[in-house]
């Protein structure tokens, strides 16, 4: 789907779509040696007992946490973003409700990292209002790949080995979208974890894969491998 720039609210897919398929991206790429490596010495996508993490090492980061039943946010920073050097300052926190995890949101802007914040109840996304001529706020170029389900199939196929008569990347995360909107755990598990691949070529770690699709909450457990 397309994003605006900068986002708009209606821009972002519903925010159980998104936790499923960042959650499963994520999962696929977990290996032992990083799953318990702090978020600060991580890049990638990860999963996090505070919610899902995306970071580049570089220009872009991001995270999605659940905050209690159907609330959510989504908050981050890319290069591409001009609130920090729109004048007059671009409050990207005004209007946002009680319970977004200010002490995180206010200890990231004091050290002028965060681009944008975004936040869903009630079945709709919800930012701050912006200044007419405000450029970009990173949306775009940050979180593009995983509000398109093509782009996160993409990430998926990296992951998963293809297999004859099995799903592809994208029918896989169609599944997942849609059992997550049910509010249903993940099926078929042991033949996915059956097709975990390194991306980089190292060896695979199914067993690390399982534990990040329970703390995602894809599974009602961790699947023994």
């Amino acid at each position: 789907m397309t994003i605006s720039r900068p986002g708009l609210p209606e821009d972002l897919p519903p925010a159980g779509t998104l936790w499923a398929r960042w959650a499963l991206v994520a999962a696929f790429g977990t290996t032992a040696a990083t799953e318990e490596r702090p978020s600060a010495h991580r890049t990638g996508h990860w999963v996090h007992d505070d919610g899902l993490h995306r970071d580049d090492g570089g220009c872009t980061w991001w995270v999605l946490s659940r905050r209690g039943e159907g609330r959510y946010v989504l908050y981050g920073e890319d290069e591409s973003s001009t609130t920090r050097w729109h004048r007059p300052p671009v409050d990207v926190l005004a209007g946002g409700p009680a319970w977004l995890p200010w002490d995180e949101l206010n200890d990231r802007l004091s050290g002028d990292e965060l681009g944008c914040v975004y936040w869903y109840e009630e079945g709709a996304w919800a930012r701050a209002p912006y200044p007419d001529g405000l450029d970009d706020d990173g949306l775009d170029c940050g979180m593009s790949e995983l509000t398109d389900r093509a782009g996160a199939a993409r990430l998926l196929a990296e992951r998963l080995a293809s297999a004859d008569g099995g799903p592809d990347a994208e029918a896989v995360l169609a599944e997942v979208e849609s059992l997550a909107g049910a509010g249903r755990p993940l099926q078929e598990v042991q033949a996915l974890l059956a097709r975990v691949r390194d991306p980089d070529g190292g060896e695979p770690d199914p067993s690390a894969v399982a534990r990040a699709l329970a703390r995602a909450g894809l599974t009602d457990g961790v699947v023994i491998v």
